[in-house]
């Protein structure tokens, strides 16, 4: 006996009344966020600090970024100072502008070394 919706066969796909259920259900990965925390030092003062970078984002501690093969640069919102992290040295260039002309600081970060 053929069942009929409008112009199809609706038991073809059934095979003698034996009905085969396909269910298919979409599992998504969760999303990898690839994000790193990076510990910074003052080599003058030995003071240590944290900063979040976000690849995904392109965010410095929530500051926009330009993240390229070389190096990572940013202005921090908060005090107007530009930073230029070097990804293969982990040398930090902090550079705070003024009305007598500004000045550089030099720390440095501690990366995570690529496995070879």
């Amino acid at each position: 006996m053929n069942r009929r919706w409008g112009s199809h066969d609706v038991t073809a796909p059934f095979h003698n009344n034996k009905c085969c259920v396909l269910l298919i259900v979409g599992v998504q990965a969760p999303a990898v966020a690839r994000e790193t925390r990076v510990t910074c030092v003052n080599p003058a003062s030995g003071t240590a600090w944290k900063i979040r970078i976000d690849y995904d984002r392109r965010t410095v501690d929530s500051n926009s970024a330009t993240i390229s093969n070389s190096e990572i640069s940013w202005r921090d919102a908060s005090d107007g100072d530009n930073y230029t992290l070097d990804r293969k040295s982990g040398d930090l260039t902090m550079v705070a502008a003024s009305s007598t002309g500004g000045y550089f600081l030099h720390h440095h970060c501690m990366l995570d070394k690529p496995d070879r």
